[in-house]
């Protein structure tokens, strides 16, 4: 798609983007059409309503450029998916919907070439435009219908649909001002930021601290609860030492959050990043006077107390995520939490790594939880948090 060498840029073609969004359909039932064509329907509407919100909130939703970008490489994402499912090429749906019907020859396309090499780029949405998505919108309802129908089982069928429908993406990305290859570009970057093909680990986010301001790479934190006059607190030792202030739920209702630090310590462990540790222990790096201040100081440990706060509302209606596995946390979720972290180091964190730092901190919550006290192995070399009994 693109070299690494400086200036020697390759154009994406049909091919090579048809191949690497393929290579990320985890769906296991990949003979049927059902799920692309639910997904196919459904980012049509969630296109449809980033244009909804900027008519509704022209003057603050500041967002929709990026939102359209987005939505259409999720559509162009399902297209393609429907595609291969149906045993057809996306290359030769694209040349056809470009051509108009015409031999589209065997000369590879670009996704550039589908467009106009000069768009001008609109940033409200315009009436052509609108009425564009609402075609699109009918054109992939069509095709639904004709699913439900059994009409797609004759493959001519299925290609005349998806031409239609390509040549009215096309349309709606050139009165929007967007390249498909941008879009496309997007699209493979948001999916393999959640699903890589292989997790390679990024170095730790303080490897070029000062020795003494680095978290420690393997320790130990007990955790337990204990009675102090009528109220019960959850206290925690690191190296036989009492660290942090003892723990109530601080809530209304009892639900357990005073053992929630087990998420602070899932984040060191997995993602190498977490404020609210690096003041517990006083690993603050103060010989980097910028980033004391902007990246372990009262704002961002604000914003890790209101991300794991906010995850834990989110788990509280998913079991705690019991029995989830790698690929299981909503995307949505995941997608908040990067919003969350817009601007400090952790949005460097891919969105999968994220998952992992969840899901073990879960673990180790749900043990706590049963057990109400747990021994704590944080095993950054490895990326790993565990939990084991504590006598």
């Amino acid at each position: 798609m693109m070299s690494t060498e400086p200036g020697d840029f390759s154009p994406l073609t049909i091919a090579a983007y048809a191949a690497q969004a393929l290579s990320t359909d985890q769906r296991s039932d990949q003979a049927s059409l059902t799920f692309p064509l639910l997904g196919l329907f459904g980012e049509t509407g969630s296109l449809l309503s980033e244009v909804k919100k900027k008519h509704r909130d022209r003057a603050s939703y500041i967002g929709y450029a990026e939102a359209v970008v987005e939505e259409l490489g999720d559509v162009l994402w399902y297209l393609t998916v429907v595609a291969a499912r149906g045993d057809l090429s996306l290359e030769t749906i694209m040349a056809s919907a470009a051509s108009g019907g015409a031999d589209a020859g065997q000369t590879p396309r670009t996704l550039a070439s589908l467009q106009p090499a000069i768009m001008r780029r609109s940033s409200e949405p315009t009436a052509a435009f609108e009425h564009t998505l609402l075609k699109l919108a009918g054109d992939v309802g069509l095709l639904v219908a004709h699913h439900e129908a059994g009409h797609l089982a004759e493959p001519t069928v299925l290609a005349d649909r998806l031409v239609t429908i390509t040549r009215t993406l096309i349309q709606a990305a050139n009165e929007a001002g967007v390249t498909l290859e941008a879009a496309a570009v997007k699209n493979l970057a948001k999916i393999l930021d959640r699903w890589p093909r292989e997790r390679i680990y990024p170095k730790p986010l303080d490897a070029d601290a000062e020795p003494e301001e680095r978290f420690p790479r393997d320790f130990h934190v007990e955790i337990f609860e204990r009675q102090v006059g009528d109220r019960t607190y959850v206290f925690q030792r690191c190296n036989s030492i009492n660290i942090g202030d003892r723990l109530t739920d601080n809530a209304m209702r009892a639900d357990d959050y005073r053992f929630h630090d087990v998420f602070h310590f899932a984040y060191v462990a997995v993602l190498s990043w977490s404020p609210v540790i690096r003041a517990l222990f006083r690993l603050k790096r103060k010989s980097a006077p910028k980033i004391d201040e902007a990246q372990d100081g009262a704002r961002a440990i604000l914003i890790e107390e209101g991300i794991t706060t906010w995850i834990f509302g989110q788990a509280v209606d998913l079991d705690l995520f019991a029995d989830m596995k790698p690929g299981d946390l909503p995307f949505d979720l995941l997608k908040h939490v990067r919003q969350f972290v817009t601007g400090y180091e952790a949005d460097q964190c891919p969105l999968w790594l994220w998952e992992e730092a969840i899901l073990q901190g879960y673990a180790a919550f749900r043990f706590l939880r049963e057990h109400r006290r747990g021994q704590l192995h944080i095993d950054m070399n490895n990326r790993r948090l565990s939990v084991e009994a504590l006598s």
